[in-house]
């Protein structure tokens, strides 16, 4: 069972918080976060190299420096202020017309060593140690990492008392995407919240698998470092918004190839056919629209490949996988990609940005070929993680993303 406890968050005032309020870290890259960032954005603490012209290597000292002297000016200056009491707080997200409602709550970095907060993917040690030396140096959580949980009727209800009042924040973003925010500060309800996720069995990280271990990892070496260690400390929690698995929208996550491993198209054509149904669709976009149906751009045109039964054993919650599908029978098998963590001709593209942008990169010549995938299931990731499995990297987009700066967990 999960342990979790209220957090006095730092947050933007109520004016401010458009302002404030940002993209997270990972879905910018500096040129983008530099061109994005008004005066009092979350950006010049998330991505800091962007106050640099010309701008550094982000991981360089300056740019970690810069890191801490922000926060620091952003507290002094007002546009954050930390609430005066632990609290737990309702993060709901509006996408096309329809709102998920998470709890804003530390979780404890002992619940994801003790396997109670739940992986579905692996990560890399460079991204982790980056994200380490981010709440090292800052003392804090400042973007909160993504959970879901099992549903439960009574969290249900609390959410819904509580979000029939007027949100402490309420804004849409440029990007089109509605956020609002409200605080439960009474503590009869506080106390309520904590001891119902005691028999929730267990969280699963939908988005910020760095983030969870990252914040892990700072919570082990304060721990080792503090002779009065009592278990009770606040870096023994990290800062995440949790959502019921049932709201939660996972959208397809999407490959392109530079090269056809040496092969014609028509030899790379007449490969896949051992193992897939092909057809050509033509110029206009053709969609996955179901398991083991994928499409693909080729030489101006979209195909609907569709995998022959016997390719796949649907009793393995790996192997029937569409990306598990798609990595062992074409970009393994005919490609030559044997790593999708480390080959540096394959990229990803998230389905948020349409299928357009598949035939765009091949149109350009950066890449040759585009294949898009029918979206995975909270089902299969819930399966997967609590068999101990790990799904092949870049697999689950969640959307919306959740939006920095609406709260930050201190350490101390």
């Amino acid at each position: 069972m999960v342990r979790i406890k209220p957090f006095a968050a730092v947050r933007p005032p109520k004016e401010l918080v458009e302002e404030v309020a940002a993209r997270p870290y990972d879905v910018l890259n500096s040129a983008e976060a530099k061109a994005e960032a008004s005066e009092k954005s979350l950006l010049h603490i998330t991505k800091p190299e962007i106050d640099f012209e010309p701008m550094p290597d982000e991981h360089s000292q300056e740019v970690y420096d810069q890191a801490v002297k922000n926060f620091k000016s952003w507290q002094e200056k007002g546009w954050l202020v930390q609430d005066s009491k632990p609290c737990y707080y309702i993060y709901a997200q509006t996408m096309n017309g329809k709102t998920q409602y998470g709890l804003v709550l530390c979780a404890h970095t002992d619940d994801y060593s003790e396997g109670k907060i739940k992986k579905h993917e692996l990560t890399r040690k460079d991204k982790e140690d980056d994200r380490m030396v981010h709440v090292r140096i800052q003392n804090a959580n400042i973007e909160p990492v993504f959970f879901s949980y099992p549903d439960n009727a009574e969290i249900d209800a609390i959410v819904r008392k509580y979000t029939a009042g007027k949100p402490e924040y309420d804004f849409t973003a440029e990007d089109g995407f509605g956020h609002h925010f409200w605080v439960i500060d009474d503590d009869d309800t506080v106390r309520r919240i904590t001891e119902i996720f005691k028999d929730i069995p267990a969280f699963y990280v939908a988005d910020g698998h760095h983030r969870t271990a990252a914040a892990a990892r700072v919570g082990a070496e304060k721990r080792t470092g503090n002779p009065a260690h009592t278990g009770d400390e606040e870096y023994n929690f990290f800062m995440a918004v949790a959502f019921p698995e049932s709201q939660l929208t996972i959208i397809d996550y999407n490959r392109v190839v530079k090269d056809l491993n040496g092969l014609t198209a028509e030899e790379f054509m007449k490969a896949l056919e051992e193992d897939f149904i092909v057809e050509k669709k033509g110029k206009e976009i053709c969609k996955p629209d179901h398991l083991h149906n994928f499409s693909m751009y080729l030489g101006g045109e979209w195909y609907s490949l569709e995998a022959r039964e016997g390719r796949y054993d649907d009793s393995d919650p790996i192997g029937v996988l569409d990306v598990t599908i798609l990595s062992d029978l074409v970009l393994d098998k005919i490609l030559g990609i044997k790593d999708l963590r480390t080959d540096k001709r394959i990229d990803f593209v998230g389905g948020i940005r349409g299928l357009g942008e598949l035939s765009k990169r091949v149109d350009s010549g950066e890449m040759a070929v585009a294949f898009a995938l029918y979206p995975v299931s909270m089902k299969q990731i819930v399966d997967i993680a609590d068999s101990g499995n790990i799904m092949p990297p870049k697999t689950t987009w969640f959307e919306p993303k959740l939006r920095s700066g609406l709260a930050i967990h201190k350490l101390d």
